[in-house]
Order: C-alpha cells, then sequence, then structure tokens
C-alpha cells in the first residue's frame, strides 16, 4: 500500500518539472547575473526593483550592463515629499522606501516610532520639564517650550558672571534684595535676605497688623509708639517743640535703655505742662482734647517701653513730682496684686492684666502715672450727668440742671498689659490721695470720676460704672484716668431763680396794698370784701414765708425746714378755703338770696383757719417726715404725702366750679324772669365774674403746677412760675384797680397827699350833694366790689 502511495506522487511531479523547464527556456535572462534589488526581465536587461533606480543612464531602471548597479531612491528629496509627513515631523529615508519621525522634542501619540505618512501624523511636544527629561541646573527653572525648553534663573537669583541665561548650561546664584534695594517690605518692616527671595519681619518692638499667607511680602507692622501729634489744629508752638522732642526720643529706642527712656519721657511731659505756654491761651475744648491725647499717647508709650524692662516692680518719681509706678509679673499668674506710689493704690486680680491676647514675652504689665500738671488742660471741664441723674434728682427731690466740680486729687492714669478695659469681668480697687475737705456746702459730693473721651475726642468726666464709699475707696468695672472730685449739684436756674424773688416781691407788694384797701376804705367794706381780705393776708404770709425761708440752705431736713414747711401747708391752704368762702357767699348771695345772708363771721374764721389747721394736724402726726426735702423746706413727694395738699385743693376748686355753674344758670334763669330785680341781678353778676376770675388766676395756676407740670421742661417752669409769683398782682388788678368806689378812694388819698384840691373840688359840687350822697350811700349798702 505504501509503496503504490510513492508511485503516485512521482507521477504528480514529473509534469510540474517538465513545465518549468519549458518556461525558462521561453523567458531567458542575461548571460551576466542580475545585480542586487533587481529582477531579470529578458535576455539582454534587468529591472531594479521599487525604491531603488539604475545607476546608468536608463531612466526607467533598467540594468543592460554588467557594470550597472541598482541604487537606493531618496524618496525625501524627491519634489512634493517635504509635507510628506506632515507638521513636527521628518522623512527619514531607507533602504528601498522611507518614513516618518516626530522632530526632537515630540513624540507619537501612540508611542511608536515611526510612522508611513501625514494621515498618521500624531506628534506632540514632549514637556521635557514636568517628564524629567531637562538637563537644567538646581539654580534655575526649566521652562517648556514647543520641542524644546530652556533653563531660566529663578525669580530672586541672576546668572553667575559668564554664565548666559536661557540655554541648558545656564548656572544662577541668589540675589541679595535686601542689599541692593530690590525689596518691596513695608516700611514699618525690616528685610531679611533668603535663598531666592527675602522675608519682611517687624521691626523689634513693632506689632504685626496685617499678612497674607500667600504674600510674606504684604507684611505691615503698626509701630509701638504713637506720632504724638497733639491737637494738630491749634496753632501751638510749645506743643509742636514737645512732639519733635518725643519723637525724636523714640525714634531711635535701644531696649538695653527702656528705663531711661520712661524717665525722659516723663520729664518732658513736666516741662510742657509745668511752664506758661502758649497751651494756656487755646480754648476749653482744645485744652481738653490736648489732655485727651497727652494722657492716650503716655498710656500707649508706657505700655510699650514697660515689655523692656525686668520684672518685678518699677517707680519713678520725677523733680516735678510726677509719679509712675508698674509692676511686671507673669501673665499667668492668677494672684491678687497692690501697685502702688504715694498719690494712688490700685488692688486688681492679676488675670485681667493679659486679657484675651496673650503678649510676645509672655509677661503682662499694670501701672499708675499720677501728675499734678494735667488738671490745668482739664480745668472746666463738664460732666456728663446722663447715667446718674435720676438717681441725684430722687436724692435731692428736685431736678438736676447743672453741676460745678472741683479737682481735688492729681489725675491718675490707670493702664494693662490688656487694652480692651472698657467692660472688666471683674472691679479693680482704687484709692487716690486728695485734699481734705473741711466742710461741705448743701449738695456737694465727692466722687470717683474718669475721663471719658467721647465720640469727639474732647472728652469730660463721668461716673458711670464706678462708686466711691465713705472710706474713700472707688471700684470700677473700667479702667481710664480717674480722679477724685467734688461736685456741687445745682438744682435752680438762676434766671428762674431771679424771676421768683422779683415776681414774688412785687405780688408781695400788691397784696399789702390790697389789704390796706380792704381795712381803710370804708365804702367797700362788706362781708366779701372780709373774705378778701383774709384771703389776701393768707397769701401775703404764705409768699413772705416762702420768698424768705422756702430754701433748705443745709441740705438736711431740720426743724426750722419741717415748720416752714408746715406753714407753708397751712396758708396756701388757708388761702383755698377762703376762696371756698367766697363761693359760698356767691351761693347765698344768689341761690338762696331770700333765706338769710349767709354765714356769720365766726364761722367763716372757724372755717377758714381752722380746716387748715386740722389737715395740717392730721398730716404732721400721720407722717412728720413729709414735710420738708433737702432742696426745699415743702411737702415730700415721696408715698403720697403731697396728696394732704393736693386733695383739698382739688376737692375746693371742684366745689367752686360746681357752684359758680349753679351760680351762671340761676342768673340766667333770674334775667328771664318778667320782673327781675335788675339792681340785685347786676350786682350779683358783678361779683360772679370776680369770683370766677380769682379762681381762675389762683386755681388754674396750681392746676397747672400740681398736674401739667414736667420739672424738666424749661419753658413750663418759667410759666408756672410767672403766674405764680403774679397772683398778688392780680388780685390787687381784679379786687381793687378795677373797683370804682376804690379807684375814686385812691384818687382822694392822692389829692390829700398833693394838697387841698380835692376839697375845694368838693366844695364846687355842693350843689347836687344830696342827691349824690344818697346815691353813695345806696351803693356803699350794695357794694359787693
Amino acid at each position: 500500500m505504501r509503496g503504490a502511495h510513492r508511485r503516485l506522487l512521482l507521477l504528480m511531479c514529473i509534469p510540474l518539472s517538465l513545465s518549468g523547464a519549458q518556461t525558462q527556456k521561453t523567458g531567458g535572462c542575461p548571460r551576466w547575473p542580475c545585480p542586487k534589488n533587481s529582477v531579470c526581465v529578458d535576455k539582454r536587461s534587468c529591472q531594479c526593483k521599487e525604491g531603488f533606480t539604475s545607476s546608468g543612464t536608463n531612466s526607467h531602471g533598467l540594468i543592460t550592463r554588467l557594470i550597472e548597479t541598482c541604487e537606493d531612491v531618496n524618496e525625501c528629496l524627491q519634489p512634493g515629499m517635504s509635507t510628506i509627513c506632515g507638521s513636527f515631523a521628518t522623512c527619514k529615508n531607507s533602504e528601498g522606501s522611507y518614513y516618518c519621525t516626530c522632530n526632537l522634542g515630540y513624540k507619537l501619540r501612540s508611542g511608536k516610532t515611526s510612522f508611513a505618512n501625514k494621515s498618521e501624523n500624531t506628534c506632540e511636544d514632549v514637556n521635557e520639564c514636568t517628564s524629567g527629561q531637562n538637563r537644567c541646573h538646581p539654580s534655575t527653572h526649566c521652562i517648556n517650550k514647543l520641542g524644546n525648553y530652556s533653563c531660566n534663573c529663578r525669580h530672586g537669583w541672576k546668572p553667575v558672571l559668564g554664565s548666559p541665561n536661557g540655554p541648558i548650561n545656564t548656572v544662577c546664584e541668589d540675589i541679595d534684595e535686601c542689599s541692593t534695594g530690590q525689596h518691596q517690605c513695608h516700611n514699618s518692616t525690616t528685610c531679611d535676605n533668603t535663598q531666592g527671595s527675602y522675608k519682611c519681619r517687624c521691626r523689634p518692638g513693632w506689632k504685626l497688623i496685617s499678612r497674607l499667607p500667600s504674600d510674606p511680602k504684604s507684611t505691615k507692622c503698626q509701630e509701638p509708639f504713637p506720632a504724638w501729634t497733639l491737637l494738630p489744629t491749634a496753632q501751638s508752638r510749645s506743643l509742636s517743640r514737645f512732639s519733635v522732642e518725643v519723637q525724636n526720643l523714640l525714634r531711635d529706642f535701644d531696649p538695653a535703655i527702656a528705663s531711661y527712656t520712661i524717665q525722659k519721657l516723663i520729664e518732658a511731659m513736666d516741662k510742657l505742662l509745668e511752664a506758661p505756654t502758649d497751651i494756656d491761651t487755646l480754648n476749653a475744648t482744645d485744652r481738653h482734647l490736648v489732655a485727651t491725647q497727652l494722657l492716650k499717647y503716655m498710656e500707649q508709650s508706657l505700655r510699650m517701653l514697660a515689655q523692656f524692662l525686668p520684672k518685678g516692680p518699677f517707680t519713678y518719681t520725677s523733680p516735678s513730682n510726677t509719679e509712675l509706678s508698674l509692676m511686671i509679673k507673669e501673665q499667668d499668674n492668677k494672684d491678687v496684686t497692690t501697685v502702688y506710689h504715694s498719690q494712688a493704690w490700685m488692688k486688681l486680680d492679676w488675670a485681667l492684666t493679659a486679657g484675651a491676647e496673650s503678649s510676645e514675652n509672655g509677661y503682662s504689665l499694670a501701672g499708675i502715672l499720677s501728675s499734678p500738671n494735667v488738671q490745668k488742660l482739664l480745668a472746666n471741664a463738664s460732666m456728663d450727668l446722663s447715667p446718674s441723674r435720676d438717681l441725684l434728682e430722687e436724692l435731692y427731690e428736685s431736678p438736676v440742671l447743672s453741676v460745678s466740680l472741683t479737682l481735688l486729687s492729681n489725675v491718675s492714669s490707670i493702664f494693662l498689659t490688656n487694652t480692651d478695659t472698657g467692660k472688666l469681668t471683674s472691679n479693680v480697687t482704687f484709692k487716690f490721695s486728695y485734699s481734705p475737705v473741711e466742710s461741705k456746702r448743701p449738695r456737694e459730693q465727692l466722687i470717683c470720676a474718669f475721663w471719658d473721651t467721647g465720640d469727639d475726642g474732647s472728652g469730660r468726666w463721668a461716673t458711670d460704672g464706678c462708686s466711691m464709699n465713705d472710706t474713700g475707696f472707688c471700684q470700677c468695672n473700667h479702667l481710664s484716668s480717674f480722679a477724685i472730685l467734688m461736685a456741687q449739684y445745682h438744682v435752680q436756674d438762676p434766671r428762674l431763680e431771679l424771676i421768683t424773688k422779683v415776681g414774688l416781691s412785687l405780688s408781695l407788694v400788691c397784696l399789702l396794698l390790697c389789704i390796706l384797701t380792704f381795712l381803710l376804705v370804708k365804702p367797700i367794706q362788706s362781708s366779701r370784701t372780709m373774705v378778701h381780705l383774709h384771703l389776701c393776708i393768707c397769701l401775703f404770709l404764705g409768699s413772705l414765708i416762702f420768698l424768705v425761708g422756702v430754701e433748705n440752705e443745709g441740705g438736711e431736713v431740720s426743724p426750722r425746714c419741717r415748720l416752714v414747711a408746715m406753714l407753708l401747708h397751712y396758708l396756701f391752704l388757708a388761702a383755698f378755703c377762703w376762696m371756698a368762702l367766697e363761693g359760698v357767699e356767691l351761693y347765698f348771695l344768689v341761690v338762696r338770696v331770700f333765706q338769710g345772708q349767709g354765714l356769720s363771721i365766726q364761722w367763716r374764721c372757724l372755717i377758714g383757719y381752722g380746716v387748715p389747721l386740722l389737715i395740717v394736724a392730721i398730716s404732721a402726726a400721720a407722717k412728720l417726715d413729709g414735710y420738708g426735702q433737702q432742696t426745699y423746706c415743702w411737702l415730700n413727694y415721696k408715698d403720697g404725702f403731697l396728696w394732704s395738699f393736693v386733695g383739698p385743693l382739688a376737692f375746693i376748686i371742684f366745689c367752686n366750679s360746681a357752684i359758680f355753674l349753679i351760680t351762671v344758670w340761676k342768673l340766667t334763669a333770674k334775667f328771664s324772669e318778667i320782673n327781675p330785680n335788675m339792681k340785685k341781678l347786676r350786682k350779683a353778676r358783678v361779683l360772679t365774674i370776680t369770683a370766677i376770675a380769682q379762681l381762675i388766676v389762683l386755681g388754674s395756676t396750681w392746676v397747672f403746677g400740681l398736674f401739667l407740670f414736667d420739672p424738666h421742661s424749661r419753658w413750663l417752669s418759667y410759666i408756672f412760675t410767672l403766674l405764680n409769683c403774679l397772683q398778688g398782682l392780680f388780685l390787687f388788678l381784679m379786687l381793687c384797680l378795677l373797683n370804682k368806689k376804690v379807684r375814686e378812694e385812691y384818687r382822694k388819698w392822692a389829692c390829700l397827699l398833693a394838697g387841698n384840691k380835692y376839697s375845694e373840688f368838693s366844695s364846687s359840687t355842693a350843689g347836687t350833694g344830696t342827691s349824690q350822697s344818697q346815691t353813695r350811700s345806696l351803693r356803699a349798702s350794695e357794694s359787693g366790689m
């Protein structure tokens, strides 16, 4: 079986061999062999393969001679082949062909090293800087470029001498910006050079106020010492010289001589304040502004200078007796500490000295600066009464209009490392040496006051947040500049007091004239004039006692003051009771005109003087302390004691008003009758009008004062005072000058004083004597005026 297969394979191979032999014989090849990279074409030539060309003259690449060869064609140099590879690529020739490669600094996205044509071009830039394929020196900075990179000096560096800036062989060195002046540090800082850069640091003792983390060169610092520009608006040569002197002292401050600088600073302040200078010519506002700035700048400067003092106490007394006492301790100390010198003493919790912020050196400070020379800058300074006005008015039972201040101690500035001392967590206790007070006048008070700079910076004294006990110790919940003052509180308006005295004097004269008129003018004497007489007597005595004794000069309620208050209470109530009796008389005259002549004299006196006496006796028995105030000898407003006067007054005014309404109604009815008694009706009408006017003058004045009077209203005070002081003038006008008979008597008295002209006039008119005398007799009997 295996032999059969061999015979079949042999039979198939024989025809194939015969066929190949026939083809060789038919094409033919040159007798010489074809050169490399060519193929046989016919018996006379060979054809160069694609990508090769004949070295002979045949342009079709045929080899016809034995000496000719097939040479490689450089396709990259042929026309049109410059762009075959595309951008950022180069054509590379190969044997019989070509290929494209990316330029130096570029690579194919696929990572291959070559490609065939433009359509396969994905060449992109190679970032030698990020890939680490650069050879830049560490002092330079690699900058990538398209297909390349450069080595430039870093910011803050420069090429070394002889080295270029940019090539890969660049070598750089650090620039010292501080010594060359190329830094941008703020003038409040100092420049420190670093490798390739610099830093801006605060000067020694200066405080950092701003710095951006991304830009250390933005550092700004605050000068530890103030600018010492005292009142630039004031034209003061002495202030200018002082500012220059202090600035020169602090400009080149050396921490090693901090104590010496402190002494010179205090002596410069004493020199400014002791000698007579043009500061004395400044107005009060400018002087107070200078004092505010001076105290503030001294605190700031001493606070900064004390940072360079050793731990422990420090004291200094200048030749001008300005004293400074400092205590420097660890910031975390929790003890209760005392700081003192001969003029001031202070006790505080040491935790208050540091506050929320930590100090740079770990220490905190408490200090007292007392100067006797600051007083002249604070002369005529005012005080803010707003916080304590209500308490003062409750104490003195009267509106407090103003205060006069006397400085008894040196001005002592209290300062700590903690600058936020507006509201402390615990009180600080002080005691200041001050001039003794021999005797205090009424409404005088020793106060512990502090210098409040206010919004405008001019400053004034204030007491809110501070208290002073009887032993002279002050306690405050804040810190500033303190002093002991004698405050004289004024509760009287000088102009209002003048109006009161002049008005009451005029009223007394008019009331005295009324009393003399009612006693001496016989034609007008009647039951009504008797009521008017006692009314004027009560008002005269009340006004006289009020004028000479109402002010409580001692400040304490003495027996004399209580007696004056009871007399005023009694006399003014008596005046209103007699005014009520006038209403009763009017009631009997008009309403019960045919039923009698009213009350007898005994009953009138009993009511007019007995009822007020009973009211005063009951009031004094119930509450004797209700008579007298610290300011005036009058009824006390506390516990409703004033109603012992207001109650009866309101009752009398109400009753008289009711009587007058009834009287007017009855008069209207009488006038409407068929046969009215016109003579009596006219008399009643005149009396009613007079009584109503009298009620308005006396009653409405007190109603205005008691119910509509605001003690803090200046114009209401003036109106009430004028109305009250001119009551006597109003009564004299209504009861005397408007009465025809009184005017005739006044004319008669004037003529008698001038001579006998009145008697000659009477004798020349004797012809009408009988009828006139009858008429006068009739009018006298009917007179109510």
